[in-house]
């Protein structure tokens, strides 16, 4: 007998079991409508009885999956189709946001429920971003009650950072630009934004996502002003609003002046006709001397490559601002224009370590190109510095203050004879 075990016949091929998990659910938010729908209808107007029903739900029903529909429920009572219109042939309730009371306290209660459930629910925060992007886009759908209900919520939102501000990108549709719609929306999401924080911390936001110089936008092209939109939004007693679009216009406005002096002194136009051009953008941007002289300052260190060793920069400086001085000079006609350059120089020295040791040099380099006076010299060493550097500058400066005091004592004394 052979000792070989003999092998038992097998079946072939191989039979697969599907996960659970692995089967594709067929997207269907009838019966979740339905649900969430029943609930809010139980629960009314009672927005905390909301809010735990919300809560409670969580644990039964796909959330995840039907993020968008349970959102559209809450804000308009059912699901929207495209446009903004309720799709007819689904559940509806009567009890959402665009059938309450159209006052800040209603909405700010509203704001918390969203706050709740995306609290319990963090997985529905970016759910309930794009919500809000998609609301703003059917705008145009909505009545405008609908619409100064969303807009008050959305502002609520914004102040308690539950949404990025990266969502008012839809307002600069354009169709919704052109008809008035995205800056009356504006209006009062800004107004309930300021209500709950301040104007500081809607400048913050803005900036934050690159959207504090796109304000403008609100308004078509032929409207795309500073004065139309500081007019618009002051009638609508948001001022500060206002306020802070024209200073953002005018720091754009001096980033591009900036940049234009610096194209101008790399094709090493003529300095009349820099200053010409200058003086020029001074009076469209309304723009003073004082703030002029910073633009003309920074532009004229900005456009060269200076040494890294301490000991060459000072020759580079004073041979570079020795060919400037003429520029600097013609925006130094008043005494805060000069104040205005010597501490610019002060912070520019100090924030640039290779510079620290330059200072008084470039002061009396100036000084004796007549870009600054004794007088100004004088007045920022006794009171008008700042704090960067302070110690080591006025040390620096020491010598030559004390210099020009004698100066001016002996001048005075020879006045007084010539008098007697």
């Amino acid at each position: 007998m052979s000792n070989q075990k003999i092998q038992k016949p097998t079946l072939t091929g191989q039979r697969f079991k599907t996960r659970k998990r692995d089967e594709k659910k067929v997207f269907d938010p009838t019966q979740f409508q339905e649900t969430i729908v029943q609930g809010l209808n139980q629960t009314g107007s009672d927005l905390d009885a909301v809010a735990k029903f919300l809560d409670a739900s969580g644990a039964k029903l796909d959330y995840r999956r039907y993020a968008e529909t349970l959102f559209d429920i809450l804000v308009a009572g059912g699901m929207l189709a495209p446009g903004g219109t309720l799709s007819d042939d689904l559940t509806r309730t009567e009890f959402c946001l665009f059938t309450a009371q159209e006052d800040l306290e209603t909405m700010q209660a509203y704001a918390q429920v969203f706050n709740k459930l995306i609290r319990r629910y963090k997985y529905l925060e970016k759910g309930f971003e794009e919500e809000i992007k998609k609301l703003l886009l059917f705008l145009k759908g909505f009545t405008e009650s609908e619409r100064n209900k969303l807009a008050m919520l959305t502002g609520i939102l914004l102040a308690n950072g539950n949404i990025s501000a990266s969502i008012l990108n839809s307002l600069y549709n354009e169709n919704l630009v052109k008809e008035g719609v995205s800056a009356a929306f504006a209006v009062k999401l800004f107004k309930s934004w300021i209500h709950e924080k301040d104007i500081n911390s809607v400048a913050g936001s803005l900036r934050k996502v690159g959207m504090d110089n796109r304000l403008l936008e609100l308004f078509p092209a032929n409207k795309r002003s500073c004065e139309h939109f500081s007019k618009y939004f002051t009638d609508a007693g948001l001022k500060e609003l206002s306020d802070f679009a024209r200073n953002q216009q005018a720091i754009g406005s001096r980033k591009e002046l900036q940049k234009d002096l610096q194209e101008q002194m790399e094709r090493g136009d003529p300095f009349k006709d820099i200053i010409a051009s200058a003086r020029e953008e001074m009076k469209k941007n309304n723009i003073s001397e004082q703030t002029m002289i910073g633009i003309v300052w920074t532009s004229v260190m900005s456009y060269v490559e200076w040494n890294k060793k301490e000991e060459l920069v000072t020759e580079q400086a004073i041979k570079h601002l020795k060919q400037y001085s003429p520029l600097l000079k013609a925006f130094t006609s008043q005494g805060a224009s000069e104040i205005l350059l010597l501490v610019k120089m002060q912070e520019y020295c100090y924030d640039n370590i290779h510079f620290m040791n330059s200072f008084q040099k470039i002061v009396v380099l100036l000084y004796k190109a007549d870009v600054l006076s004794e007088e100004a010299i004088l007045k920022w060493y006794t009171e008008a510095h700042v704090a960067k550097g302070r110690s080591v500058f006025l040390e620096q400066m020491k010598k030559f203050v004390e210099w020009l005091k004698n100066a001016e004592e002996e001048s005075e004394s020879e006045e007084d004879e010539a008098a007697d």
